[in-house]
């Protein structure tokens, strides 16, 4: 590949994961703000998301979250009384997070006007641009696993 090249995609990636970055911090600032984790912020979410109540392993994978930090989410939220865990019907193991009543109130005023923010700016693009966005990320996102994977791989 000619050095050109070379510079202009470790200039672009660059930018990539300046933006990726900038992004992690907007949403961390604002989870600070409501006196929540991110984690705990992203659960919330999702319960909101979710018509109040979401299961846990569902939320482990759609946010890519270990099961330790949101364990450690979830009983921050159980602790403020946000939150309330049930065993997803029919299992002994797997948890659904549900919304208390004081939860409920928190995400109608905290999380939701968030929910609907992000639907602001994501709705200021075209529809063929966020269709196109997302379908980019997708595809940036499956190639960095890719290879990162494979450079685990070769550590072995």
């Amino acid at each position: 590949m000619a050095r050109s090249t070379q510079d202009s995609l470790r200039e672009q990636s660059r930018q990539m994961d300046c933006l990726y970055n900038e992004t992690d911090r907007l949403y961390n600032g604002f989870a600070r703000s409501c006196g929540l984790s991110e984690c705990a912020y992203w659960v919330m979410y999702e319960i909101e998301v979710s018509s109040g109540s979401a299961s846990l392993r569902g939320m482990a994978e759609a946010f890519s979250l270990s099961k330790q930090t949101l364990s450690s989410a979830v009983k921050s939220l159980e602790a403020k009384g946000l939150i309330e865990l049930f065993f997803e019907e029919g299992s002994r193991k797997n948890k659904v997070a549900s919304f208390t009543e004081a939860g409920r109130a928190f995400s109608r005023e905290r999380i939701v006007p968030a929910i609907e923010a992000e639907s602001r700016a994501f709705g200021s693009l075209e529809p063929e641009e966020r269709e196109r966005l997302v379908a980019l990320v997708s595809k940036y996102a499956s190639a960095i696993r890719r290879e990162l994977d494979a450079l685990k791989e070769g550590e072995k």
